[in-house]
């Protein structure tokens, strides 16, 4: 069990590397890793599961503990990213299916990486983990009408089917995993310590597989594509850390707002694009999952460097 725990902590804290190593490898052999789309769902399901199996009590009443600051860091994930990714679609010259796929990953809830980030970035770790928990469970609900608000312009779009998408990859699974943690309890959390090297292999095999099935088409226009997913992840970080701001949350609040904000649940608008849209829907929320794993830890240096600087400008005052 040590030895597994090592290994998924190594495959954890490694992820960026393995995500982008694997995105090229699958561009070059396409044919290689084509046959994983057909799991990309069980894939999800199998990472929601371990999200479930993670969280905690008392992850829970950090959401009761403080309603407002998670509602602002949850009210913005749904509300900048998805304006974010409209005003892109509209300003860019980007097919039907890449902008509906730009506004579906902009629509998903917080990727679990956001935790990760928030606590590298000196962040609100706490603050940062029950944002995640309760956007991603607000998901069935949020993201299906926001998808059909702003995405319908392009493709149609059927809420009640994204709805029950969701409900199957994202809320049972979660709901399965609290259910085993419940039941098996000290067992269950055992099995914790394996997630990391899980949720770093079902996520490689969801890119690499959106990534070979588009080989061609993300050959032609996926300059264009990687440019609007950066634009669109840096501008959440940017608005999310303003926003903390503007509602006056102390810094490492507005720390873990800024990279709730940014960083989306890419698997997801993978999933949900691959199954409702089409193959090329799912090419932008692939790129957010190769981009997000490298801009992830140059804005968690970014903040830790500018706490650390406020940390000895204030030992310099006091002394």
């Amino acid at each position: 069990m040590k030895t597994l725990e090592k290994i998924s902590g190594f495959m954890g804290s490694t992820f960026a590397v393995w995500v982008i190593l694997f995105a090229v490898l699958s561009f070059i052999f396409p044919s290689g890793f084509t046959w994983i789309a057909p799991y990309i769902v069980p894939l999800l399901g199998i990472i929601m599961f371990g999200m479930g199996l993670s969280l905690s009590k008392d992850d829970f009443k950090e959401v009761a503990r403080r309603p407002r600051d998670v509602g602002i860091g949850v009210g913005a994930q749904f509300v900048i990213m998805p304006l974010l990714a409209f005003a892109l679609a509209m300003l860019l010259p980007v097919s039907n299916e890449v902008a509906a796929g730009v506004i579906l990953v902009g629509c998903c809830p917080g990727g679990t990486s956001s935790n990760v980030m928030t606590y590298l970035s000196k962040g609100d770790t706490a603050l940062s983990v029950a944002i995640t928990a309760v956007s991603t469970l607000l998901a069935p609900l949020v993201t299906p009408v926001l998808v059909l608000l702003f995405a319908s312009e392009w493709m149609p779009v059927s809420a009640g089917s994204l709805f029950f998408s969701i409900v199957k990859i994202v809320l049972i699974p979660i709901l399965l995993g609290l259910l085993v943690k419940w039941l098996f309890g000290s067992k269950a959390e055992a099995g914790v310590k394996a997630l990391p090297l899980v949720s770093v292999i079902a996520i490689v095999a969801i890119v690499t597989a959106v990534v070979g099935v588009n080989q061609e088409k993300i050959a032609e226009t996926g300059a264009l594509i990687f440019a609007i997913v950066v634009l669109h992840n840096v501008l959440g970080y940017g608005v999310g850390y303003g926003l903390g701001k503007l509602f006056g949350l102390e810094a490492p609040k507005q720390r873990a707002v800024s990279i709730e904000v940014g960083m989306q649940n890419s698997g997801l608008g993978a999933t949900l694009a691959t199954a409702h849209f089409s193959p090329l829907a799912a090419v932008p929320s692939a790129i957010f999952s190769v981009w997000h794993n490298i801009s992830g830890p140059i804005i968690a240096t970014i903040f830790r460097k500018q706490k650390e600087q406020e940390e000895s400008e204030s030992e310099q005052i006091s002394a």
